[in-house]
């Protein structure tokens, strides 16, 4: 029997103005593409599961709205369990408004309207789906008290918790001493420990920060250089820079949520932590290659492809 992923987190319906470069305040710039994506981070990961070949339940909250059904169906296409996704009279579906400039950066704002009721009390509601997990994938779009109350209940039940700590912000130790593996980028990983991470040294600094606090992984992407991985399995600390697949990134919009569904997925399917970084660095190379956020999430087959051709690209080259 398959290995059963819960993601918990936030639907958004993606407002992307694609631009030259970022407006200043007070300036008005014409962009030259518009389009509304379906995203946010607990749903991009969801799809970034499913879509890898996970089996994948969703938790969220989105509004009675046209959008909000609309994305529910979207799911069920791509494979999700969606018996925990609940439309909620009165309220909108989230939204991100997103401006991607010609490097392929992003900056986003967000109302999150409907994911501020996945809370304490949807949380225990719903608690049965996350007892019957084997792992639990949570973000920071949605409310804390949710969050820690599905971390909790998932440690009491032998739900494995992997927190990708996203948009950065400050968390309680509470929440923290409550995660079994977290995967902050270089940004996240600086507001939570206070380390600025620029290489592996720095990684390692913070990634002890945060094995202090009770978290036995710590998985932080660094852009180019890679993804660095630090364990502490049977009290013995084993750390690795992992390499990243060089690509072109055109929009690195869902990048991180695509890294976080394949890294998932491989560790469900029972790699090692390496391969599996590995499987999780060409799902974000896929990923940043094309536009949007869950348009540029690829399939199981792309990802396979994409590695074999890498392989042997390298081979040749040696």
């Amino acid at each position: 029997m398959k290995k059963q992923i819960l993601v918990l987190g936030s639907v958004n319906a993606d407002h992307v103005l694609r631009v030259s470069q970022f407006p200043r305040p007070g300036e008005t710039i014409t962009g030259h593409s518009y389009n509304i994506i379906s995203g946010g981070k607990g749903a991009n990961q969801a799809v970034a599961c499913a879509r890898l070949g996970g089996s994948t339940q969703f938790m969220a909250c989105v509004g009675d709205d046209g959008f909000g059904h609309q994305v529910i169906r979207q799911f069920v296409e791509d494979g999700i369990n969606t018996e925990t996704v609940e439309p909620i009279a009165g309220v909108n579906t989230g939204v991100a408004l997103i401006f991607v400039d010609q490097r392929a950066e992003n900056f986003i704002g967000i109302a999150a309207e409907a994911n501020n009721r996945l809370n304490r009390e949807f949380v225990i509601d719903h608690q049965k789906a996350i007892k019957d997990a084997d792992y639990l994938l949570t973000q920071l779009e949605t409310p804390e008290d949710g969050i820690i109350t599905a971390a909790k209940i998932a440690r009491e039940n032998q739900t494995f918790v992997v927190l990708n700590p996203a948009p950065a912000k400050p968390l309680s130790d509470d929440l923290l001493s409550n995660i079994d593996m977290i995967t902050p980028n270089q940004t996240e990983a600086e507001m939570l420990t206070g380390v600025v991470v620029q290489g592996q040294s720095s990684a390692s600094q913070a990634a002890q920060v945060l094995h202090d606090k009770g978290i036995s992984i710590v998985i932080i992407t660094m852009g180019s250089q890679g993804a660095f991985t630090s364990m502490i399995v049977e009290g013995q600390l084993s750390q690795e820079m992992i390499a990243p697949y060089r690509v072109e990134p055109v929009d690195t919009t869902a990048a991180g949520d695509t890294f976080n569904g394949g890294l998932l997925v491989s560790l469900c399917e029972g790699s090692n932590m390496t391969s599996a970084v590995r499987f999780a660095n060409a799902c974000g190379a896929l990923s940043v290659m094309r536009h949007g956020a869950q348009t540029s999430i690829p399939s199981r087959v792309e990802v396979e492809t994409f590695m074999s051709v890498q392989t042997e690209s390298h081979q040749r080259h040696i």
